[in-house]
């Protein structure tokens, strides 16, 4: 089994694709961070680093071994900063559960909270950079996923949409109209047309949702949205109906299935007390 010192130098040298500048970074001289990885690579019995071009390259073995080496590392640090008891970190999408938050920050002292983009909360507290994540619509594999809340969707459209006359709508009315894609190919939301096989035809690729009803506005798409993001979001070029079989949008509490720290235990309690 390769040691945690053997993993920090391997994601170094991954990292600067250079042993000098991995060096540098690591304090270290150049001649020991060589033996080490070589070290490594005859611990493993792969080969992690294509030498033969002008910079180092991982490779397919080297590239496994960087994702799962970010992994283990950051649970370390997790752990290091669990048992100190230092803070509680929390990752959540931005404008995702703010009113939440703050509510639970006058019960439970010493959260840090960390913004982070659509489909990133899953993976911080899968690598340790969180302890927790409110999220939405995203791949809890591997993590302890619990609901907390669920709101209805409503259709967004352009104030002149021909659909926009009507007072209520349903998927099949939005099946033939383009829906905006997100940018990062991990947000996944399985529910998202609930009620209906097909799915709509691909609109415009967006990366929050400033964006999404941009698109919206100039007539280039039609979005299922929170109705908390409709009443937060009061314009006049976009007019939002309600869709009476859209699946509701959930928001998820997402921690590490090892973690018993008393500070999550409170934090997960606050959170559900807070909700109901």
């Amino acid at each position: 089994m390769p040691e945690i010192r053997e993993l920090r130098y391997f994601c170094a040298v991954a990292d600067e694709k250079n042993i000098t500048r991995a060096a540098e970074r690591l304090g270290i001289a150049q001649p020991p961070l060589s033996r080490a990885i070589r070290q490594l690579e005859r611990r493993l019995g792969v080969v992690l680093f294509d030498r033969s071009g002008p910079r180092l390259t991982l490779t397919q073995a080297g590239v496994v071994l960087r994702k799962e080496a970010a992994v283990v590392l950051g649970a370390l640090e997790s752990a290091v900063r669990r048992t100190q008891q230092r803070e509680l970190v929390v990752t959540a999408k931005p404008g995702v559960a703010t009113r939440l938050l703050q509510r639970i920050r006058a019960e439970v002292p010493e959260i840090r909270v960390v913004v982070s983009g659509f489909g990133e909360q899953a993976d911080m507290v899968r690598d340790g950079r969180a302890d927790v994540a409110i999220a939405a619509c995203v791949d809890g594999s591997g993590l302890e996923v619990e609901p907390l809340t669920a709101e209805p969707r409503v259709a967004a459209l352009a104030a002149g949409h021909e659909l926009a006359v009507r007072e209520v709508l349903s998927t099949a009315d939005l099946i033939a109209e383009p829906a905006p894609r997100w940018s990062d190919p991990r947000v996944v939301d399985r529910e998202y047309w609930l009620g209906n096989p097909a799915r709509p035809a691909d609109g415009p690729v967006v990366q929050d949702s400033a964006q999404l009803l941009e698109v919206v506005a100039l007539g280039q798409a039609v979005a299922l949205v929170p109705a908390s993001l409709a009443a937060m979001n009061v314009r006049p070029d976009v007019t939002y109906r309600p869709v009476t079989d859209a699946a509701p949008y959930r928001t998820l509490l997402l921690w590490q299935a090892g973690n018993r720290s008393s500070r999550l235990a409170q934090f997960i309690e606050t959170a559900r007390a807070t909700v109901n």
